[in-house]
C-alpha cells in the first residue's frame, strides 16, 4: 500500500500520447511468432517440471523460462532487423509473443493444468480398501465431472494407465477425457473471466492512482523496449548480472539430470542445527541463497525488504517461544508454520483486503460511476460498466456450474469469494507492490469456515466438491493468471500501447495455451507414466492431498479448535496497526502486506535473499549513497 497523500498523479495521462496507434496487435508475423514460441514454452516447462521433476522453470508470476526466451528472443530480433528490417519484430508485436509466453508458461504449470488433469483421475486411482475413498467420495461425483465411471471400483484402465503408462499396443483414451476437460473448462473460463474483468478495475487503482511499480514487468519490459533494449544489451553489468546465477543454476540444473555433475550448494536448513527444546518447535526454516533473487530484492522498497525477513523471523520466535511455555505443537495443513500463526495470516488477509477496499472507495467510486477521466478519455482495459457486467456474468457462472456439481450456493459463495476477492487480490498485490514472483497462500476457504464451525456440518456432497475445487484454484496459487492480467498492462503502458487493444492479446494466448497443454499433459503420463513422473503433481497435491484431508470430515471425525478464532482476530487486530500507522506516519517501516504473507511458501523461500538484499541495499545507501 502507498500513502494516500502520495496518489495524486494520474499517470494515465502519460502512458499513452493523443497519437497512440489504434492498429490491431494481432499481425501475421506476431500470431506467427507467438504461437512458436509459446508452443516451445509448453513443450520445454512440461519436460523440465512433469519429466525431470526437478526443474521448476514455469510457475513462477514471473517464470524463467519466460525471462530466459525474452532474453533470447530480443537479441535474435536485433540481428534480424539487421539482416532484413520487415524481418524484425516491432515493440507491439514483441508484446504479443511475450503474453503468449507468460500465460503459456504459467497454464502448463502449477496455473491450471499440472492440477487440472491429475486431478480427474487422482481420486479413482488412489482409493483402496485402506482410505475408504470408493465409499466415501464416489457416490458424491457427477458422472460428466470425471474421465472414469462413478459407479464402477478403483483405479479402472483409464487412471491406471495414466498413472503406470500404456501397455505395449494400447492407445491413448483420448475420448473419454474430452468432456470432463471440456466442462472444467467452462468453469476454469468463469474464473478467468472473473479475473480479467477485475483485472481492469485493479490496475486503474494502483498503477494509476497508487503508483505501483510491478516490478516484475521491469525486467522483461527493459528488453522489450526497443530504446532500452539497446542500451540493456550493451551493458557490461547486464551481461555479468545474467551470467553468475546462469551459470550457478545451469551448473546445478545439470546435476539433477546427471549426478555425476558437481552440485553448488545454495541452502541450509536451520532446523538440522536447532533440535532440542524449544527450538523444535519452530517450523521448517531454510536459508536459500538465490543471487538471481537478491538481485532482484535489491530493486525493491527498503520497507519492504525489511517487513519480508522480519515478520518471517518473528513468526518463527511466536513458536519457539510457544514452545517454551509449554504449548503443544500443532500444525497447518496448508502453509508451513503452526496454527496459530497461519491462523494470524487468514486474519491479517481480511483485514489488508478491507482497508484496502476502503483506502481506495473515493476513486473507486469515481471509477464506477463513470467519473473517472481515464473512462472519458478511453484509457482503461474496458469501460467499468463492461467490467462490472462481466464481474456479475462470471459469478453467476461459476455459481451455477458449483450447483449443478452438487455444492450448495452458500458454500460455492464462500469458497469461490475468498478466492476471488481475498486470497486473488492479495497475491495480486504481494507481485504488483512487492515483487514477490511467486504467489503462495496459507490458508484455503474451508479452513476460514472452520474459524467458526466443524467441517463435517458441510455434508459429504460440499466436502467432495471442494476437495476438487480447492486442488485446482484455492490451495497452490502460483500461477494465478490475476497477476499476468495486470503485468500486461503495465507492459503496454510502458510500450505506449492503448490499454484497450489488450484484452484480445490475454484472451487469444489463454486460448492457445489450454489446448496445447492439455495434450501434453496427458499425453506423457500415458507414455511415461505419472508415477514415475514429478511427485508433486502425480503423488501430492491434487491427486491425493483433499481427498486424504477431507475423510475424517467426511466420517465426522473432526474437531473445532479455539485458537483459531482468537489468533484470527490477533493477526486482524495486528494488520489493522500495521495499516493505520503506515497511512500516518511516513517513517513506519513495516508494511502489513509481509505480515500477511509471512507463513506462506513464498516467504519461506525468499526471506533469507530479502535480508541479504535489504542489508547490501541499506549498507550501499548509507556508505556508498545513493548513486
Amino acid at each position: 500500500m502507498t500513502h494516500p497523500q502520495h496518489d495524486k498523479v494520474d499517470v494515465t495521462l502519460l502512458s499513452h500520447s493523443p497519437a497512440a496507434s489504434e492498429r490491431s496487435l494481432f499481425t501475421a508475423k506476431a500470431l506467427f511468432a507467438a504461437a512458436l514460441i509459446g508452443a516451445a514454452v509448453i513443450f520445454v516447462v512440461a519436460w523440465a517440471e512433469l519429466i525431470t521433476g526437478q526443474i521448476m522453470i514455469g510457475f513462477l508470476q514471473l517464470p524463467p523460462v519466460v525471462v530466459a526466451a525474452t532474453f533470447l528472443i530480443t537479441i535474435a530480433n536485433r540481428l534480424a532487423g539487421r539482416l532484413w528490417k520487415p524481418l524484425a519484430l516491432s515493440a507491439r508485436e514483441m508484446l504479443v509473443v511475450y503474453c503468449f509466453m507468460l500465460f503459456a508458461s504459467m497454464i502448463t504449470s502449477r496455473g491450471l493444468m499440472e492440477d487440472l488433469i491429475p486431478m480427474e483421475v487422482g481420486l479413482n486411482y488412489y482409493a483402496d480398501p485402506t482410505n475408504k475413498w470408493q465409499e466415501l467420495y464416489f457416490k458424491y461425483v457427477q458422472p460428466w465431472m470425471v474421465p472414469w465411471d462413478v459407479t464402477g471400483g478403483p483405479r479402472q484402465p483409464i487412471a491406471a494407465s495414466f498413472f503406470e503408462g500404456l501397455r505395449p499396443g494400447q492407445s491413448i483414451p483420448w475420448r473419454p477425457w474430452l468432456a470432463p476437460t471440456a466442462a472444467w473448462l467452462l468453469l476454469v473460463a468463469a474464473v478467468y473471466a472473473f479475473m480479467l474483468f477485475a483485472s481492469a478495475i485493479l490496475y486503474r487503482l494502483w498503477a494509476d492512482h497508487e503508483l505501483l511499480s510491478f516490478p516484475l514487468v521491469q525486467l522483461p519490459l527493459e528488453m522489450l523496449n526497443p530504446e532500452q533494449s539497446r542500451h540493456f544489451l550493451r551493458n557490461k553489468l547486464t551481461w555479468i548480472g545474467f551470467s553468475l546465477p546462469v551459470v550457478v543454476f545451469g551448473i546445478n540444473g545439470a546435476h539433477m539430470i546427471w549426478p555425476l555433475v558437481p552440485q553448488i550448494p545454495l541452502q541450509i536448513v536451520l532446523n538440522q542445527y536447532l533440535t532440542g527444546r524449544p527450538w523444535y518447535g519452530m517450523a521448517y526454516t531454510p536459508m536459500y541463497l538465490s543471487m538471481a533473487a537478491v538481485g532482484f530484492f535489491y530493486l525493491l522498497p527498503s520497507e519492504l525488504l525489511l517487513s519480508l525477513w522480519v515478520f518471517f523471523l518473528l513468526g518463527r520466535a511466536q513458536e519457539v517461544f510457544a514452545t517454551a511455555l509449554g504449548f503443544p505443537f500443532r500444525g497447518w495443513a496448508h502453509a508451513c508454520a503452526q496454527a496459530f500463526t497461519a491462523s494470524q495470516t487468514m486474519g491479517a488477509y481480511f483485514v489488508l483486503v478491507g482497508y484496502m477496499a476502503y483506502a481506495s472507495w473515493p476513486r473507486l467510486r469515481e471509477l464506477l460511476a463513470g467519473r473517472d477521466e481515464a473512462v472519458r478519455h478511453r484509457r482503461l482495459l474496458m469501460h467499468p460498466r463492461v467490467a462490472l457486467t462481466g464481474l456479475a456474468v462470471a459469478a453467476v457462472g461459476i455459481l451455477v456450474w458449483t450447483n449443478l456439481a452438487g455444492m450448495s450456493t452458500p458454500v460455492a459463495i464462500l469458497e469461490f469469494g475468498v478466492y476471488l476477492l481475498v486470497q486473488a487480490v492479495i497475491m495480486a498485490r504481494s507481485t504488483a507492490e512487492s515483487g514477490l514472483p511467486m504467489t503462495e497462500g496459507s490458508f484455503t476457504p474451508l479452513d476460514v469456515y472452520r474459524i467458526a464451525a466443524r467441517p463435517r456440518t458441510l455434508g459429504p456432497r460440499n466436502l467432495t466438491m471442494l476437495a476438487f475445487t480447492s486442488a485446482l484454484f484455492t490451495r497452490d496459487l502460483r500461477g494465478i493468471v490475476l497477476t499476468g492480467f495486470l503485468d500486461g498492462q503495465k507492459m503496454g503502458d510502458g510500450l505506449g500501447i492503448p490499454r484497450r487493444l489488450l484484452p484480445g492479446v490475454f484472451v487469444a494466448a489463454v486460448l492457445f495455451a489450454i489446448p496445447l497443454s492439455a495434450l501434453i499433459h496427458l499425453y506423457l503420463p500415458y507414455v511415461r507414466g505419472g508415477v514415475t513422473m514429478y511427485s508433486y503433481v502425480y503423488k501430492a497435491n491434487a491427486t491425493t492431498q483433499f481427498w486424504r484431508e477431507h475423510a475424517p470430515f467426511m466420517m465426522g471425525q473432526d474437531e473445532f479448535w479455539w485458537g483459531t478464532p482468537i489468533w484470527f482476530a490477533v493477526g486482524g487486530l495486528v494488520t489493522a496497526f500495521l495499516s493505520f500507522m503506515r497511512r500516518q506516519y511516513v517513517w513506519w517501516p513495516f508494511h502489513p502486506l509481509a505480515y500477511a504473507l509471512s507463513c506462506s511458501w513464498t516467504v519461506v523461500v525468499f526471506w533469507f535473499p530479502a535480508m541479504v538484499a535489504w542489508l547490501v541495499k541499506t549498507t550501499m545507501g548509507r556508505y556508498g549513497g545513493v548513486k
